[in-house]
């Protein structure tokens, strides 16, 4: 007779599974900020204090934080305990990280420490991985006020499995094998984006005696490219030619504001936001166009020259950042022989599809090993 039964349930051989409501199992408590009008509480800190770029920047296993603050700033002395998990329950709700050392966070975290009951019923890890499911819980469960947060009567009563040991374990040591997979890819892709910056900068600097050899000159970008202006596109028909603003496609178009190589230069919003296109394309008064002068400048060389202006050091917005044409046509730039741009564009090229590249390169292996963690994660969570 065949046998169909799950993973998971080979694993648990028949073993039971218990659940219990989350306020059963955890301490819940509310994070908070310490005072930022007492001076002494934020300097020569050494309580790490936890926010939610701990967790954009570090991940979500962490022992140290950002921020530190003084001990002074600590309520009744106490801190949270290691091995405590944080889960956002207002604002940006549903991230968590598990937290290993004693520690502070801020009052858009919940913290979950577990009860002296049940520090011998879990393995710490396995409810991290298990807050996966908290989170998409938290994000489908808002109330809304002056923010949104989550429901709290609801969060107390989710339910929380309690497998054997032995089976957490195994489960802990299958999928942290796979999120050290994409841990690797993600070190491996910082490394290689720190290398495109180093050598972009290095190969496109002024002072780079290789530039200087090869017979080309200093310029300013009036000279080089011409700037355009964006136009409205709601009058026009929905199509398959894409729409760009300062933040990227807005939508599809059926007709083209230009149909050559150019690089895109925000004018207002978020102006570092640089893009190169070589397809048809429309786009909005908050983004320039170039019409590039390619009898002396490759298209792809002054996008990566582009890539090394600091545009917010240019920026004459005085609520909203903005760029104008006259500050942009006033930009040096160092322009090589055809022939030296065309062996820094071959350079370039290969660093940016390693490290941007969304179909190849570092980037997709990420986003698959991410896929299989997810994929794994709810197979072997699935115990109801």
């Amino acid at each position: 007779m065949k046998n169909n039964r799950t993973f998971l349930e080979k694993l648990l051989d028949g073993a039971e599974v218990e659940w219990k409501p989350l306020d059963e199992i955890f301490h819940l408590k509310n994070g908070y900020t310490p005072s930022k009008g007492v001076k002494e509480y934020w300097e020569n800190g050494s309580i790490p204090w936890f926010r939610m770029e701990d967790i954009r920047e570090n991940g979500r296993v962490l022992n140290t934080a950002l921020q530190k603050v003084s001990e002074s700033a600590v309520k009744g002395g106490k801190l949270f305990p290691a091995n405590s998990i944080i889960i956002a329950t207002s604002a940006t709700i549903g991230e968590h990280a598990l937290i290993t050392i004693p520690f502070l966070a801020n009052q858009r975290f919940t913290v979950l420490s577990l009860k002296s009951e049940y520090i011998d019923k879990f393995n710490i890890y396995f409810l991290y991985h298990y807050c996966f499911t908290l989170d998409d819980w938290c994000q489908k469960n808002t109330t809304m006020s002056s923010f949104a947060s989550v429901d709290m009567n609801g969060f107390r009563k989710f339910p929380i499995p309690i497998p054997p040991l032995s089976v957490q374990t195994e489960i802990v040591r299958i999928l942290d094998a796979l999120t050290a997979l994409t841990s690797e890819l993600t070190s491996e892709l910082i490394l290689r984006q720190k290398q495109y910056e180093y050598y972009r900068e290095k190969l496109l600097s002024f002072d780079s005696l290789e530039q200087l050899n090869s017979g080309g000159g200093e310029k300013k970008l009036i000279d080089v490219a011409k700037i355009k202006n964006g136009k409205d596109w709601k009058h026009l028909e929905e199509g398959n030619i894409p729409i760009y603003g300062s933040g990227g496609i807005m939508g599809y178009v059926d007709t083209y504001s230009y149909d050559k190589p150019t690089v895109l230069i925000p004018r207002k919003g978020t102006i570092t936001n640089i893009f190169y296109l070589e397809e048809p394309f429309w786009n909005v008064d908050t983004i320039y166009y170039t019409e590039i002068d390619t009898t002396q400048i490759l298209p792809k060389y002054f996008y990566h020259f582009m890539k090394t202006v600091d545009l917010t050091k240019l920026d004459t917005g005085s609520g909203r950042p903005s760029l104008t044409q006259a500050i942009l046509n006033e930009i040096p730039i160092f322009v090589p022989s055809i022939e030296e741009q065309q062996r820094i564009v071959s350079i370039l090229d290969k660093f940016e599809t390693l490290t941007n590249s969304i179909t190849e390169g570092l980037p997709l292996a990420i986003e698959q090993s991410q896929k299989q963690y997810e994929y794994y994660r709810e197979l072997l969570l699935n115990f109801s």
